[in-house]
């Protein structure tokens, strides 16, 4: 078996540690129970139960009721308990090492994934979640390792390039969502949400993954600070070179490399920069322990900055990682539009539009001044992963005797094409 899906494995059971959650997972696999009933029957406190009840975190869902339920994740761990129960004893010789009582645990696991995955009608009917169809299934069964990977690669984060002292900290999983966004191209993004509690300091940490790749970090310190496992730099440009060091390590993207050697061209005392090398762009911003740093694609002087990485330092502590570098290509970079010619073309494109206020058409007036136009390279729906130069233009409407609360026109305009996409009425 390979050394990650034992990680994945071992991932999944560490849920299981406490006696009260298999309780509580042993009781819902019979049927749906509500919280006063589970605390009536595990005589434990109603904290405690609450503290448990997160900890199984994608173990459970909550139904309309708020009865609580096995999820997916967690008739595949009944079943594994089940089996690990009836397995005979192990008998570890002298000699060898303990682990080997895992194996009927990691055997376990493993059957309860195959029939997690199974094309039974029998079990489909037993695992009433899932549904009938097997693409449906089979999507399921991909989310569920999706989760446990992502919940490894979020630990090792924490542990491996921010340096937390995990030892101190107590991680307890408060959210585990996935959402297949339809304008990224079927791109799967997980959102994981931690707590981390210490004597020191409690933090709240959520992390995105697109297809269990890291593309936001964000860090909220709630009381006290930071508590890292090693000494950290004093100077933010310092702690931003040993942070991308560890982050090149920890995701292995070429790209990475590259602004690693845009970092060392500098010391502690250059506190703002802009600069270009070949079709990189970087800017950096830099004040006492405060400090900004921005790398993205730019190409015949066409920013794409959606396709970058930013880092965001507060009081020397990394508070925000934003990376789309690794998500998006790019389509093309031509501009046969400029900025007058976007306004022009959005100007145009109004003079027959029209909404419906309580049935009646809305006669407007569009205003010379205001207007913005900003440059904001975008997918097309036709390629949703490839960034191509386009224009949104905000036009201001003439309010006076207005029906609607609309008071400006939002205008897409593609720079290459000079072809109008959308209009849509903004308000506020």
């Amino acid at each position: 078996m390979p050394e990650s899906e034992e990680t994945i494995y071992s991932t999944m059971f560490s849920s299981l540690k406490h006696p009260v959650r298999r309780k509580i997972l042993r009781m819902l696999s019979e049927k749906p129970t509500g919280f006063s009933v589970m605390l009536e029957q595990l005589g434990v406190s109603s904290s405690h139960l609450t503290y448990h009840l997160e900890s199984l975190g994608e173990l459970l869902s909550k139904s309309d009721s708020g009865d609580y339920r096995l999820s997916t994740f967690g008739v595949a761990a009944v079943g594994t308990m089940r089996i690990v129960e009836d397995a005979p004893a192990v008998q570890t010789k002298k000699g060898r090492s303990r682990s080997l009582g895992w194996k009927p645990v990691i055997a376990g696991l493993i059957i309860s994934l195959v029939l997690l995955a199974s094309f039974s009608a029998l079990q489909y009917n037993a695992l009433t979640i899932l549904s009938n169809d097997h693409n449906e299934l089979k999507r399921k069964y991909d989310q569920l390792l999706d989760f446990t990977a992502s919940t490894d690669k979020a630990i090792s984060f924490l542990r491996d390039v921010i340096q937390l002292d995990l030892t101190k900290y107590e991680a307890t999983l408060l959210s585990n969502t996935v959402d297949d966004s339809s304008d990224l191209s079927g791109v799967i993004e997980q959102t994981l949400r931690y707590s981390l509690t210490s004597i020191e300091s409690t933090l709240d940490v959520v992390f995105r993954f697109k297809n269990n790749m890291l593309s936001s970090y964000q860090l909220l310190v709630l009381d006290g600070s930071v508590v890292y496992a090693e000494p950290q730099p004093f100077i933010v440009l310092d702690s931003a070179k040993w942070l991308l060091q560890k982050l090149w390590s920890y995701e292995d993207a070429p790209y990475l490399a590259d602004m690693n050697r845009t970092l060392y061209q500098f010391n502690e005392e250059v506190n703002s920069i802009q600069l270009t090398e070949g079709k990189m762009k970087f800017n950096m911003s830099v004040s006492g322990a405060n400090g900004a740093m921005h790398w993205y694609y730019s190409e015949s002087d066409v920013d794409f900055v959606s396709k970058g990485l930013k880092f965001i330092f507060e009081n020397q502590v990394l508070k925000a990682l934003d990376d789309t570098y690794f998500l998006y290509t790019i389509g093309n970079a031509q501009v046969n539009v400029d900025q007058a010619g976007a306004i022009q073309a959005a100007r145009n494109a109004v003079k027959g539009y029209s909404w419906s206020n309580g049935g009646q058409q809305v006669s407007y007036q569009v205003l010379d001044q205001p207007v913005t136009a900003v440059f904001d390279p975008k997918p097309r729906a036709e390629v949703p992963l490839a960034l191509i130069p386009h224009w949104t233009v905000t036009l201001y409407l003439d309010t006076t005797n207005q029906p609607t609360n609309v008071n400006r026109l939002q205008v897409e305009v593609w720079a290459d094409t000079g072809k109008v996409e959308h209009i849509r009425t903004l308000s506020g």
